[in-house]
C-alpha cells in the first residue's frame, strides 16, 4: 500500500471518528437538556465507537491494505457445523455453507489477487467437501492451499480445487479413501426381546438398518456405493493433481507426514507460512499483504483449537460423517 493510501485512510478513520463525535454530542447531550449528562457522554461514546468501526471499515474498501484473500478451513467438515460423532463440545467442524460464502466473498473483492486456503481438518461430509472444492477452483486468481496440523480425506479433497498444495514437514496429508460403517445391534436386540418389524417400499429402503443383519444383497448394494465415492474421489485427485490415478490408489488411504507426501507427488512443496507466502509473491511478482476473510463465529467455535481436529482425525479414522438417519448407515469421506 502506498503512502498515500495511508495517508487517505487515517483521513477517512478520523474523519469518521469526528463527524460520530459531534453528532453524538449534539443528540444526546446538547438538545435534550433533561437528560443526566454523565449519560449523554457515555451514549456519545459508544457513538464515537461505532462511527470510528464504521470509518475504518469504509477506509478499508477504499484503500485496501492486502491483495491476498486467506480462508481457513478447520475441524471435521459439515454442512451446519455439527459433529455427529462422539466429541467434547459438540459443534465443532467447519460449516462448509459459510466457508464458500467467504471463498465467494474474497473472489468479488477488487483487492484481491490470489487465495490461501488453510487446512487444518480431518475430512468431512461428502457434498460439503465438495462445494469448498468447487468455489475454491472458481476462484479467479492463483490459489494455494497450504496444511498446518492435518489435511485428510476431505481436507484433501479441497486441497485438490487448487492450484498448489503446500504442507508442513509434520503435517498429516492423505487419508484418500472412504468408509461405510454401521452399527449392528441385533443380537442386543433379541436378548431385550425387541424385534424389527420391516414396512418399507423398495428393496433397499432399510438396507443398513441396525436392528437386523445385512443380507448378501444388501451388503453389496452398499459397498457399491463407497466404491462408487472411492473412484469419484480418486479421479478428482488424479486431475486436480495431475497424478495417475493408479498411483493414488496405491496410497490405500495412508495418511503421510508432508515431506512424505511430497516425496509421493501428494503435495507441491514443504514448507512454512512465510515460505508460502513468498511463493504467492513470486506468483503475484509483488509484494503480499494477507486478510483473513472469515465468517461471524460463535464464541465456542472462536476457541475450538488445532489440538481438538488432530485428536478427532485418528480417533475417527481420518474422517467426517454423513449418516442417514434412516438407515443408521453412516459413510465417511
Amino acid at each position: 500500500m502506498s503512502e498515500g493510501d495511508d495517508v487517505g485512510r487515517l483521513a477517512v478513520v478520523l474523519g469518521g471518528g469526528l463527524l460520530a463525535a459531534v453528532l453524538g454530542f449534539v443528540i444526546f447531550v446538547v438538545l435534550p437538556g433533561s437528560l443526566a449528562d454523565l449519560l449523554g457522554m457515555l451514549v456519545t461514546v459508544g457513538v464515537v465507537v461505532l462511527g470510528a468501526r464504521a470509518a475504518g471499515d469504509l477506509a478499508d474498501s477504499i484503500f485496501p491494505d492486502y491483495n491476498v484473500a486467506e480462508v481457513a478451513v478447520e475441524g471435521p467438515i459439515t454442512r451446519d457445523g455439527s459433529t455427529p460423532s462422539p466429541i467434547p463440545g459438540g459443534s465443532l467442524g467447519a460449516t462448509a455453507d459459510d466457508v464458500v460464502d467467504v471463498i465467494e466473498r474474497a473472489d468479488e473483492d477488487d483487492a484481491t489477487e490470489a487465495l490461501l486456503v488453510k487446512l487444518d481438518t480431518p475430512g468431512g461430509e461428502v457434498v460439503p467437501s465438495d462445494d469448498i472444492r468447487k468455489a475454491a477452483a472458481d476462484f479467479d486468481g492463483p490459489t494455494v492451499a497450504y496444511a498446518t496440523d492435518v489435511c485428510a480425506s476431505g481436507g484433501y479433497w479441497i486441497a485438490s480445487g487448487c492450484d498448489e498444495l503446500w504442507a508442513r514437514r509434520a503435517s498429516i496429508v492423505g487419508s484418500i479413501g472412504v468408509i461405510g460403517s454401521r452399527v449392528n445391534v441385533s443380537e442386543l436386540a433379541d436378548e431385550l426381546g425387541v424385534s424389527y418389524e420391516r414396512f418399507a417400499a423398495g428393496e433397499y429402503k432399510d438396507a443398513g438398518m441396525p436392528l437386523k443383519e445385512l443380507s448378501a444383497e444388501e451388503r453389496e448394494y452398499l459397498q457399491g456405493l463407497i466404491d462408487g465415492f472411492y473412484d469419484d474421489f480418486v479421479e478428482r485427485v488424479a486431475e486436480g493433481r495431475d497424478m495417475d490415478p493408479e498411483a493414488i490408489r496405491e496410497t490405500e488411504a495412508r495418511v503421510y507426514l508432508g515431506e512424505d507426501a511430497h516425496e509421493l507427488g501428494l503435495v507441491d512443496d514443504v514448507g512454512d507460512r512465510d515460505d508460502v507466502e513468498d511463493h504467492v509473491a513470486d506468483l503475484l511478482d509483488a509484494e503480499v499483504s494477507v486478510r483473513e476473510f472469515e465468517p461471524e463465529k460463535g464464541l465456542a467455535a472462536r476457541l475450538r483449537g488445532g489440538a481438538t481436529a488432530v485428536a478427532y482425525a485418528f480417533g475417527a479414522g481420518m474422517a467426517g460423517v454423513v449418516v442417514d438417519d434412516d438407515r443408521g448407515f453412516r459413510l465417511r469421506f
